[in-house]
């Protein structure tokens, strides 16, 4: 467990009930690549426009300026097609393990 697991995540301000959150504009496009999703698509499927997609990718390495409520529903629409969110010290993302 990371020492972080429950505790008050320090770029939002939220409890994160030890879940990583999506943090910068390249982690999302990594997240993205990863599970082979265009802008639209996954626009879509987080219920926001393309061009928010565009825009928080534009970030890149920056934090996020996105409302919280936006970066929530990108990134439960990357974790449903797959992604794991990790932040161990640098934002990052791999494919989550298939449950048993």
């Amino acid at each position: 467990m990371a020492p972080w697991d429950g505790a008050v995540n320090k770029i939002f301000g939220i409890v994160t009930n030890g879940r990583d959150m999506l943090t910068t504009g390249n982690q999302l496009r990594a997240a993205r690549s990863l599970v082979a999703l265009d802008q639209v698509t996954l626009a879509t499927s987080s219920g926001v426009s393309a061009n928010t997609i565009r825009l928080m990718e534009a970030k890149g390495a920056e934090t996020l300026t996105s409302g919280l409520d936006t970066i929530k529903r990108v990134q439960g629409a990357l974790e449903a097609a797959g992604v794991e969110f990790l932040n161990h010290g640098q934002p990052g993302v791999r494919l989550a393990k298939k449950a048993d």
